[in-house]
């Protein structure tokens, strides 16, 4: 196995802060791309008649598309490089966008939000994987948490973007929102121009001089003669996708598998429920329906990435595992209390669902460290791709099973189906997450890492 201390213990530097940047860009869009359309909907609507089910397949579109984005594209990043995808797939984000601004009927944009979530998923495993191999371990857990901080903030950039551009120009222009997520991808595409493949994925792929080359352009010939490549095993660099996907159920992977996936799907199961329906789920819990407006999307979008700031600071201070199961179990006790007590005045119901959303942050950044940092680099976005895709699942099911569950067991029924979902992930962390602070990620990914003590 190659040594490379050099990127492990390396200070931060410029390249790091722009590849943070870059790979953050992503996630940012992800987050305003999704949360748009629900702004956007209402003027297209006006302009252009759908009915249910052409309505639920525009907003299930684009999760479908990340799902199978996310799947697919991550295997295929493990096998032809993280570099060769990196800027493609936003590529193709950017021409979707921009197509959806000239859509003429509901099967038009349905296909173009299916494409976007194609891009977008596929971004998570390439953009992720990229930054974690580069990242030193001092600062991996902060530096890839801030991805989800990208993301809270993206989700209110679009909430805001669709106010404003209401408000100054008296109409609805839904075509200019929707155009205007291929605009922030072309400043996403211009700012990962030059980012060089990762060195561990040429090593592990038996490319040792390119690897060294790129070790050397950022870190320097001395320090980049000082790592030590050793040649890749041929059965290695011939896997398939399928035998890659396969390895992830074998041996000890599957239990870290399951647990990335349960994680990733107990946090954004009530995650995306609150996000689309939560003027929904608030005026059903009998708030007046003023105040149910702005509670349901910027305010609850501003916390859940300001319980992400303490979070990042505490991965790396108190570690991983902490940070994993002490949010769950608060979080399992906000939405039991709001599950349980029938008739909670409106006080009480904004104080639930805040509280929420801001202990919710250390689980909204693990659920993109944790997938990167417990699986080797050979098969590194293909586990992240498994982990978002399944989360998709949990997206769909708390996005467009809420109003169901509303009307048929009630919200109380419904919160507490979600802190029954957020209870299975405690258990499931708590008996499998390991404490990956401060280790390398030949440490992190290696199959005998202990599952540590919570402390």
């Amino acid at each position: 196995m190659s040594n490379f201390s050099v990127i492990d213990d390396a200070p931060k530097s410029s390249f790091h802060r722009r590849l943070l940047i870059a790979c953050c860009g992503g996630p940012f869009l992800d987050g305003y791309i999704i949360s748009l359309i629900g702004v956007a909907m209402t003027g297209f609507l006006g302009e252009i008649p759908a009915g249910p089910t052409e309505l639920g397949l525009i907003g299930a579109s684009g999760l479908i598309g990340i799902f199978f984005g996310a799947t697919f594209f991550g295997a295929l990043t493990d096998k032809i490089g993280r570099e060769k995808m990196y800027a493609l797939d936003l590529t193709v984000l950017v021409v979707a966008c921009a197509l959806s601004a000239f859509v003429g009927a509901p099967w038009q944009l349905i296909a173009l939000r299916f494409i976007i979530g194609l891009a977008i998923g596929a971004d998570y495993p390439i953009a992720t994987s990229l930054l974690t191999e580069f990242t030193p371990k001092k600062s991996r857990g902060f530096m890839i948490g801030l991805s989800g901080l990208a993301w809270s903030l993206g989700a209110m950039t679009a909430f805001l973007v669709g106010f404003l551009l209401i408000n100054i120009t008296g109409e609805h222009p839904w075509r200019i929102m929707l155009a205007s997520g291929a605009v922030l991808g072309v400043v996403v595409v211009l700012m990962r121009r030059g980012i060089p493949e990762s060195p561990r994925w040429l090593a592990d792929k038996g490319r040792l001089d390119e690897a060294r080359k790129v070790l050397t352009e950022i870190y320097g010939a001395e320090a980049a003669n000082q790592v030590q490549l050793e040649p890749a095993r041929p059965a290695q660099t011939q896997r398939s996708m399928l035998r890659d996907l396969a390895l992830l159920v074998k041996g000890g992977y599957w239990k870290r598998t399951l647990m990335c996936g349960m994680l990733y799907f107990a946090q954004i199961t009530p995650q995306y429920a609150l996000y689309t329906f939560g003027a929904v789920i608030l005026s059903a819990a009998g708030l007046p329906e003023s105040s149910t407006e702005t509670l349901g999307e910027l305010l609850i979008a501003a916390l859940f990435a300001i319980g992400i700031l303490p979070a990042l600071k505490l991965v790396e201070s108190v570690g991983r595992r902490p940070m994993t199961v002490i949010p769950f179990v608060l979080m399992s006790v906000s939405l039991g209390a709001l599950a349980l007590w029938v008739g909670a005045p409106p006080w009480f119901i904004v104080l639930g669902f805040f509280f929420y959303a801001f202990v919710s942050g250390g689980p909204s950044i693990l659920q993109w460290i944790y997938p990167n940092e417990l699986f080797p680099t050979e098969i590194r976005a293909t586990a992240v791709g498994v982990a978002v895709g399944f989360s998709r699942i949990g997206a769909a099911t708390g996005t467009y099973l809420v109003p169901v569950g509303i009307a048929t067991i009630g919200i109380n029924g419904t919160l507490g189906v979600f802190a029954i979902v957020t209870v299975v992930a405690l258990v499931i962390c708590y008996a499998w997450a390991p404490e990956t602070r401060g280790r390398s990620l030949a440490e992190t990914s290696s199959i005998t890492t202990n599952q540590g003590a919570l402390r």
